[in-house]
C-alpha cells in the first residue's frame, strides 16, 4: 500500500513509524530533523503531516489536538483555544491569515514516511 500526497521523484524521505501504528482520528507527534511533525490517519486511512506549533498559544500540541472535518475538508482544532487548521493546506480556517506548515507524507511497504525537506 502507498499513500502519497507528494510527487517529487528527488524529495528525501524518513521513516516515522509503522502505519498500523497511527490510529484513525489520532494525532501523534515525530521529531524529523528539527522539525516537530504532527501526523494524523483520518477514518478513510488517509495521511497527513502538519507542523505541530500551534501559532496562537506557541506551544507544540497540534498532535494533540482534535481531528475532524468542517465543510467536508479534514481539519485539527487545537487542544489550546480550538482554532481548525487545514490538514490538507495547513490555513487555519478560523483565520486564513495563519497557516502551519504542511509536509509530504507516503506510505512505503507499510512504513509511513515524511520529508521536511
Amino acid at each position: 500500500m502507498t499513500v502519497m500526497r507528494e510527487d517529487v521523484e528527488t524529495t528525501r524521505w524518513t521513516p516515522v513509524c509503522a502505519y498500523t501504528d497511527l490510529l484513525p482520528e489520532r494525532g501523534v507527534c515525530a521529531l524529523v530533523g528539527r522539525h516537530q511533525i504532527a501526523l494524523f490517519r483520518t477514518f478513510d486511512g488517509e495521511l497527513f503531516a502538519i507542523g505541530n506549533h500551534d501559532p496562537f498559544s506557541g506551544a507544540q500540541v497540534l498532535s494533540r489536538g482534535i481531528v475532524g472535518t468542517r465543510a467536508g475538508e479534514p481539519i485539527v482544532a487545537s487542544p489550546m483555544h480550538k482554532q481548525a487548521f487545514s490538514l490538507v493546506t495547513g490555513v487555519c480556517l478560523d483565520d486564513p491569515a495563519v497557516a502551519v506548515p504542511t509536509y509530504p507524507i507516503r506510505v512505503d511497504h507499510g512504513t509511513v514516511e515524511v520529508s521536511v525537506a
